[in-house]
């Protein structure tokens, strides 16, 4: 089977997570998308893509799309795999030399816990609206997870609940569950759940 990836594989390619490194990625949708690791190796995503390689330093003054957790193996593996591909390290966006405010969300709570880096900075219910746009803590897959979230957040849409993100996204994600899946007790809404 030939292979349709923008990307050549890399047999020996091992991941960069030094801040400042910057990825294409293959959006499996006949676009590239890019992304730069940020100081707390999470992965901001820019508000930009193309059909080829574009200037780097163009890409970089674009405003973030999203920033979120990539499971590190799997970026060496997307590398190895033509998925992503590694083009340097360049000046860091000044946006990923912060440290993000992200939400843990236990399974069936409405209570959860919000963190900046390893600080636990307090707690709160998930409709919270000062919490909305926070991240979700997660850990994408570079290859079976990134890309789909990519194209979700940059076309945005009706269904681009359904490849995670922020806390208003993963609210309409678990209300979607619950209506196609009514009686499976595991999307049951918790009682007092605020609808988004």
């Amino acid at each position: 089977m030939e292979n349709t990836l923008p990307f050549k594989p890399s047999p020996k390619a091992r991941a960069n997570l030094r801040a400042g490194s910057v990825y294409a990625i293959d959006g499996g949708d006949s676009h590239v998308y890019f992304g730069q690791i940020a100081l707390d190796k999470t992965v901001g995503f820019f508000k930009y893509r193309s059909t080829n390689i574009s200037n780097i330093e163009k890409v970089l003054e674009r405003p973030l799309m999203s920033r979120f957790g990539v499971n590190y193996q799997s970026i060496g593996l997307a590398l190895r795999a033509g998925n992503w591909l590694n083009l340097g390290k360049f000046h860091l966006n000044v946006e990923l030399s912060t440290i993000p405010f992200v939400v843990q969300w236990p399974f069936g709570t409405l209570e959860v816990t919000i963190w900046r880096g390893n600080e636990e900075v307090g707690k709160t219910k998930i409709h919270d609206p000062k919490i909305q746009n926070y991240e979700v803590i997660s850990s994408y897959d570079a290859v079976e997870h990134v890309a789909e979230r990519l194209r979700g957040d940059f076309e945005g849409g009706n269904d681009a609940w359904q490849s995670g993100g922020p806390v208003w996204r993963m609210r309409l994600k678990k209300e979607k569950l619950a209506e196609r899946f009514p009686s499976q007790p595991g999307h049951a809404l918790p009682e007092d759940w605020v609808y988004v």
